[in-house]
């Protein structure tokens, strides 16, 4: 979100087809900002529409234009956050055979708030039978200080379609991370395909050793579920032994579905070896 004013800006256009924000915000909350914003996409026979896109607190959702039958939104930061006791939430569905991406505008930056309690940052994820569903947010920024546990839980049709990606910047330029906990879990057809759960920062220990990110501060997730996914290959390691990161691409039993793990010194390098890890998941399913 925005790392600017905690009030509203003022001078941001507003777009006629999406209601007002803060019907759920507790702006002035003494423990933080409460607020869900929510997102849910159909199919017509034509094209996906947007019959619910509810913006709150920090998050002003706007449609995009494109092209084809897909919809896509753009999340844009409405003021600082999160912030220690906020408690965000955002709820995103694509019912049956429609196709939704859901991006940020910039990097969400976790700050220290007015009270140490952790703020929360929820993420639901829901995809229908043959609908297809892309979270490419820009990165989770983790500054001195902060304290936040995010989650990430998706529920998908057993002919649904799903492209994850999420990265984890730990401390600004020169500065230590704050305490970051994040939890992804996720169910394919009713059976749970990924449960995984990563704390970084103080006072967790070993984080940075060399069994976990051995020096680096930049981590990231990438996930592919789709039915046509060959996943009998063996994992495959890229750029094992480069100081520039390396990254792990596996299947996970139990479902069509690729996740791919990345280490890097730095954001711009974990996005390429995410990349590259998309590229090869995209060719076992001949795309």
């Amino acid at each position: 979100m925005s790392s600017g004013s905690r009030l509203a800006e003022p001078d941001t256009p507003l777009d006629p087809a999406v209601p007002a924000a803060g019907t759920e915000a507790s702006c002035g909350h003494p423990d933080g900002v409460h607020a869900t914003a929510r997102i849910r996409a159909t199919y017509n026979g034509r094209v996906t529409t947007l019959p619910q896109l509810r913006s709150d607190g920090p998050f002003h959702l706007r449609r995009m234009r494109t092209g084809g039958r897909a919809a896509t939104v753009g999340i844009i930061g409405a003021m600082s956050a999160p912030l220690g006791g906020d408690r965000l939430a955002l709820d995103i569905t694509a019912e049956d055979r429609a196709e939704l991406e859901v991006t940020t505008a910039a990097a969400t930056l976790a700050l220290r708030g007015p009270t140490t309690a952790p703020a929360t940052y929820d993420v639901r994820l829901t995809a229908g039978e043959h609908a297809c569903l892309r979270w490419l947010p820009q990165p989770l920024i983790s500054a001195a200080g902060s304290n936040l546990r995010q989650t990430c839980t998706v529920n998908l049709a057993a002919t649904s379609r799903l492209l994850l990606r999420e990265e984890q910047i730990l401390g600004r330029a020169d500065e230590e991370p704050g305490h970051l906990v994040s939890r992804i879990r996720v169910h394919h057809a009713g059976r749970l395909l990924l449960d995984q759960h990563t704390v970084y920062g103080d006072p967790a220990p070993g984080w940075d050793g060399p069994s976990v990110l051995d020096g680096h501060r930049a981590v990231g997730q990438l996930l592919v579920v789709e039915p046509d996914l060959d996943v009998s290959r063996a994992p495959v390691l890229l750029r094992e032994g480069i100081k520039d990161g390396c990254a792990v691409l596996a299947p996970l039993a139990g479902g069509p579905a690729l996740l791919a793990t990345a280490v890097a010194p730095a954001s711009s390098a974990l996005r390429e070896l995410l990349d590259e890890a998309l590229g090869h998941a995209l060719a076992t399913a001949g795309r």
